[in-house]
């Protein structure tokens, strides 16, 4: 016999596939920022396995012309193999390596001094998305999406798009309410070193048993039951989540098909974003699904890129990765600018850590967390503008330090939100996403 119960915590289509638990909003954010914001809403660019910032966003000259001589440890160093040279109005210093994100370089502004204290992927992926490698906390969307709040209810407010495996804590919401985490679309998936170029899908978005109708039907007699167990029971938390869960996981039967369905862009838009090209297909879809995304009322949006740890062969797998997103994210912010979009949408690239400038292999570069680059653009920050920097062979941050909580508070602070009092009060303390740390960059907000 099915109980009154059974209703009420029964597994669904809502949690177990797209990942919507709200079993624990105990707590909303008013949804309203501490003061006016530069950014609405956030794109952010995951590139794991830790870029070399050297061969690709940081000129070093001076390492060229020490090319083969002793660094320190005694290893060899090693000169970018490419070539920099000034791009747009600005005259940043961008590789040969993006032909066509350096046709953008008006809009970008470099972070050249970079670091962490966390030398190993893991450690340093789970502190650049959290802030904090050790315990579980929540991730910059998941705070992000608890201060500011949703934009279209039909929608999830935070979406990652092909995580890789085990990288949940990245988009999690640990002790928030889990109505914050995000929702995972896809997982990553590479073939013989290329990325796949299926596009990201949702799981189990229809119904294989009931009509829309029907499923109305049955959905809005469980409601009424959740609801008549709320109102005798008082308030409760577990019951509201899984009442807020059952409606989003419906609406988005309805949305996130259109949304996901990128034959509506024209061949022009698809090609812009490197959809026509083999190598470039796969990111260039995943970045024209964030545009999509942000523009529907998504608020967070994550795109995760992979193979970027070069130990070994950087010349040629440096050259494949770049290929990859190339067009995809010139096309992106090209697309944002001209829909009026860019100017409150802040993008970010960042890897979890940069490469050393001297090298073991003779052929490849080893994890630097001294010192990388990241960028920003759109959302209030300069463009063409170069912030901090490394020594004069790329080893550290000299200039301009920026550290994850630095990272945080400064995306906080576009998006209007102050991190010391964006907090949430959890076993009796107020945690935040800077924890008791975190400066941000004033120098880079237009």
């Amino acid at each position: 016999m099915i109980t009154r119960r059974d209703f009420l915590f029964s597994s669904s289509f809502a949690t177990a596939s797209l990942g919507l638990d709200f079993s624990l909003a105990a707590a909303d954010s008013t949804g309203q920022p501490h003061f006016t914001p530069k950014a609405k809403r956030v794109i952010y660019l995951n590139m794991r396995g830790a870029p070399s910032h050297v061969d690709m966003f940081d000129y070093k000259p001076a390492l060229g012309k020490v090319n083969g001589k002793s660094g320190r440890n005694g290893r060899s160093l090693m000169g970018s193999p490419f070539a920099f040279k000034q791009q747009g109005k600005s005259g940043l210093w961008i590789s040969e390596l993006f032909p066509e994100l350096g046709k953008q370089a008006d809009q970008l502004c470099l972070l050249n001094g970079m670091y962490t204290d966390q030398p190993n992927h893991p450690q340093a992926q789970t502190k650049i998305h959290t802030g904090n490698f050790q315990f579980a906390r929540p991730s910059l969307g998941a705070w992000a999406l608890y201060g500011l709040g949703t934009v279209n209810p039909d929608l999830p407010g935070f979406i990652t798009l092909n995580p890789a495996s085990g990288s949940s804590p990245h988009y999690g919401s640990a002790f928030l309410p889990s109505k914050f985490q995000g929702t995972a679309i896809g997982r990553a998936q590479r073939a013989g070193g290329r990325l796949g170029s299926a596009a990201p899908q949702v799981a189990d978005i229809k119904n294989p048993d009931l009509a829309s109708k029907l499923q109305k039907q049955q959905l809005d007699f469980i409601q009424n039951l959740n609801q008549a167990e709320l109102k005798r029971g008082g308030k409760n938390p577990e019951i509201q989540g899984v009442i807020d869960s059952y409606d989003m996981a419906y609406s988005m039967q309805n949305t996130m098909p259109k949304l996901m369905d990128l034959s509506q862009e024209n061949k022009a838009t698809q090609a812009l974003y490197g959809i026509d090209k083999t190598e470039s297909a796969a990111f260039g879809r995943e970045c024209l699904l964030a545009r999509r995304m942000i523009e529907a009322g998504v608020r967070f949006v994550e795109l995760s890129h992979d193979n970027w740890d070069h130990h070994f062969n950087l010349k040629n797998d440096l050259t494949a990765r770049c290929g990859e997103i190339d067009r995809p994210i010139a096309g992106l912010l090209s697309d944002l600018k001209q829909r009026g979009l860019l100017k409150d949408t802040l993008v970010i690239w960042s890897g979890e850590f940069g490469r050393t400038p001297d090298s073991a292999s003779g052929n490849g570069r080893d994890h630097n967390f001294k010192g990388f680059t990241s960028w920003m653009a759109g959302g209030g920050v300069k463009g063409g503008f170069r912030y901090g920097a490394t020594d004069e062979l790329g080893y550290e941050a000299v200039d301009g330090r920026m550290d994850p909580h630095d990272f945080h508070a400064t995306i906080l602070h576009l998006l209007g939100l102050d991190h010391t009092k964006l907090t949430y009060n959890y076993a009796g303390r107020d945690f935040r996403l800077t924890d008791v740390f975190g400066k941000v960059a004033k120098d880079i907000v237009s």
